[in-house]
């Protein structure tokens, strides 16, 4: 699948979001045995492995696969992520507060409540599956890919979106409060439902279709009244 190169235009001129390029090296199978708080793990495979509530915070990931793994309450906080997959994780209450994430793919994932905020994701592309509640406040996002997923109530007050994409995605509920928003394209999303913060959207691109049904939640925005 053709990537689209730094600083590329899109249809209707805002910037392109540069996807990952991640390309695993031969990995070494993970023996089990849990995560360490400031873990070193470069080149492993965590193959369905049941990480519910492991301490990981601080761990570096380098060049790494989680497939299939349960992060139920799983401590990354603080945790790096580089050049990594994540194929068919789940779990409820992931802690990946100030976390950094780049240069990673994340397919199929079915996670609820999981913590964000503060974190950074700079080419990450998360396509499939879905993401219930997750807390992006304050949370730096660029070059960032979400295609073909569902994201429920995503809370991102506060945070940066610079060159963010919705490609096929359903975006329901979401709280854009005090958001900053540059070249973010939300003209793919296969539905568009902002709860709080519509008046953040200066910076993102809809299309026509979306500017009618956001109508009614940008008119209370901008408190206009609409009558007859």
């Amino acid at each position: 699948m053709a990537r689209r190169a730094a600083g590329s235009q899109a249809a209707g001129g805002v910037k392109a979001a540069r996807r990952p390029q991640v390309r695993l090296p031969p990995l070494e199978a993970r023996g089990g045995g849990g995560l360490r708080p400031d873990g070193d793990y470069d080149g492993v495979e965590f193959r369905e492995e049941d990480l519910t509530g492991q301490d990981g915070a601080g761990a570096r990931f380098m060049d790494c696969a989680l497939r299939g793994c349960a992060l139920d309450g799983a401590s990354l906080q603080h945790a790096r992520l580089l050049d990594s997959v994540l194929d068919g994780v789940r779990g409820v209450g992931t802690d990946l507060a100030e976390s950094t994430l780049r240069d990673v793919e994340v397919t199929g994932a079915r996670l609820g409540g999981t913590r964000l905020h503060g974190a950074v994701l700079e080419r990450v592309w998360i396509r499939g599956g879905k993401i219930d509640f997750p807390n992006l406040r304050r949370a730096r996002l660029r070059d960032v890919v979400f295609e073909g997923c569902v994201l429920v109530e995503p809370d991102f007050g506060g945070a940066r979106l610079e060159r963010v994409e919705f490609v096929d995605c359903a975006l329901k509920g979401a709280d854009l409060t005090a958001a900053t928003l540059t070249d973010v394209d939300l003209r793919g999303a296969a539905s568009l439902e902002i709860a709080r913060g519509a008046d953040r959207l200066a910076g993102a691109v809809i299309s026509t279709a979306q500017l009618l049904d956001l109508a009614p939640v940008l008119a209370g925005a901008l408190g206009v009244r609409v009558e007859g």
